[in-house]
C-alpha cells in the first residue's frame, strides 16, 4: 500500500470513460490490446527454482539459451551474428576483391525463468555478463517488458530484437509472459505482472541489476499492465518510470468504442476482449462488474506517489491518443510527469517503432528515469 500521506484519486470507471468517449468522438479515433487464474490469494504461488527453462533444475544458467516463440514485430537496429569474412580469391590474376565486413556485437546471454507455478508464468531475461570491474562501479539498471495480444494472444518473444538493442545501452532486460484472459479473468493479468516484477528484484544478484532501478516497458494489452504497475499500490516505489505503446487504459471506452457502427474488425474484437478480460458484461445494474471496469481503469489507481509515464500512440492507431490523456492529466493534476506522444501512420504497438523517433525517445527516457 502507498503511504498514509498519499491519498488515493479515485475515479468513476463510467464517468472517466464518458469523458474519455466525448474525446473520441472529437478526434474520430477509436482502441487494442494479450494473461494468468492467480493461486489462491491472487498472486503467483511460491516461486519455481530458478532455472534456464521451466523443466531445467540449473540455478546458474552458463551457457545462453535463446528463449523460444515467434519472432518480435520490432526491427532490430543490428542483427545479432558473427563478422563476415574476406571473400575467397577466385581471380586468375591473382587480384583480391575485399569484401565489406560488418561487425555486430555479440548476442546477450538469454535463459528463461518461472516466475510461478503456471504455464505462463516465464519470464525470459537478456543480460550481458558483468567484468570484475563493471561490478564494483555499480549495478545495471533493468526493464520489464509486457506484451500485446488483446490480453487473449501474445507472447514475451514479440520482444527478443527491442531486448536484444536494450542490453547493448547496458540495460538487463526481462520480458514476462502472463496467464491469458481465455482461462483467468482480471486482476489475474496485474497479479501476474507484479509477480514478475517481483521475481525479478528478489533474483536481482543474478544478473547485477540494482532492484531499485527497473521501468516497465508494455504494448498494448501489455502496455495497460505496464500502467497498472506505475499506478497502482506502491506506485513508483515499485518501478521507476512507465512506457506505454498504444496502451488500452480504459478498457470500458474500448468496449464503447467497439459497438460503433463505424468500429473496425480490431476495435470489435478488441470489444470482446474486454468482456473475457472482465469476466463480465458491463451494462446497467451490474455492480460486481462495474467494480472490475473501475478497477482494470488505470486512473482509478492514480495518485501523487506514482511512476512518470511516456504514453504513445499513432495518429491513425485503433487504439487512439484518448485512452492515454485522461491517464495523463490526472496523474499531471497529482504532480506526476506523463507525457502523451503522438507519431504519423496507422501503426499500433510495436508497430510503433517503424517510426524512427519512438525508440530514441523511449530509450532517452529509460536512460533518465534508472540513471
Amino acid at each position: 500500500m502507498k503511504g498514509s500521506g498519499v491519498r488515493k484519486v479515485l475515479v468513476s470507471g463510467a464517468a472517466f470513460a464518458a469523458t474519455c468517449i466525448a474525446a473520441v468522438a472529437a478526434t474520430g479515433g477509436a482502441a487494442q490490446a494479450a494473461a494468468p487464474t492467480p493461486p489462491s490469494g491472487g498472486q503467483a504461488t511460491a516461486e519455481a527454482p530458478v532455472s534456464p527453462s521451466p523443466t531445467s533444475a540449473t540455478p546458474e544458467p552458463e551457457a545462453s539459451s535463446e528463449p523460444s516463440g515467434p519472432e518480435g514485430s520490432s526491427t532490430p537496429s543490428q542483427t545479432p551474428g558473427s563478422p563476415g569474412t574476406s571473400a575467397p580469391d577466385t581471380d586468375t590474376d591473382s587480384v583480391t576483391t575485399a569484401r565489406a565486413v560488418m561487425v555486430t556485437p555479440a548476442p546477450p546471454r538469454t535463459a528463461t525463468y518461472a516466475y510461478g507455478s503456471a504455464p505462463r508464468q516465464r519470464l525470459d531475461a537478456y543480460w550481458r555478463p558483468s567484468t570484475s570491474s563493471a561490478r564494483q562501479t555499480g549495478k545495471r539498471p533493468g526493464v520489464l517488458l509486457l506484451h500485446g495480444g488483446y490480453w487473449l494472444e501474445g507472447d514475451k518473444s514479440d520482444w527478443k530484437y527491442f531486448a536484444r538493442r536494450l542490453t547493448n545501452e547496458g540495460f538487463a532486460v526481462f520480458a514476462a509472459n502472463y496467464r491469458l484472459a481465455g482461462s483467468a479473468a482480471w486482476p489475474a493479468q496485474r497479479d501476474d505482472a507484479e509477480a514478475a516484477l517481483d521475481y525479478v528484484k528478489r533474483n536481482a544478484a543474478r544478473w547485477n541489476v540494482d532492484p531499485d532501478r527497473i521501468a516497465v516497458v508494455g504494448s498494448s494489452a501489455g502496455g495497460m499492465l505496464a500502467t497498472q504497475l506505475g499506478t497502482y499500490g506502491q506506485g513508483a516505489q515499485r518501478v521507476r518510470g512507465v512506457v506505454a505503446l498504444s496502451p488500452v487504459n480504459t478498457p470500458y471506452l474500448a468496449y464503447q468504442v467497439g459497438a460503433g457502427q463505424t468500429a473496425s474488425s480490431r476495435q470489435r474484437k478488441l470489444r470482446r476482449a474486454v468482456v473475457t478480460l472482465l469476466g463480465c458484461r458491463p451494462v446497467s445494474g451490474s455492480a460486481t462488474c462495474w467494480t472490475k471496469v473501475d478497477d482494470a481503469t488505470s486512473a482509478t489507481h492514480a495518485s501523487a506517489g506514482d511512476a512518470p509515464m511516456l504514453l504513445m500512440h499513432a495518429d491513425g492507431d485503433f487504439v487512439p491518443r484518448t485512452q492515454s490523456t485522461g491517464l495523463a492529466g490526472v496523474l499531471n493534476r497529482a504532480g506526476v510527469p506523463a507525457t502523451v506522444v503522438t507519431v504519423p501512420g496507422g501503426m499500433h504497438g510495436l508497430g510503433l517503432m517503424q517510426d524512427s523517433s519512438v525508440y530514441p525517445r523511449i530509450l532517452s527516457f529509460l536512460k533518465a528515469r534508472t540513471r
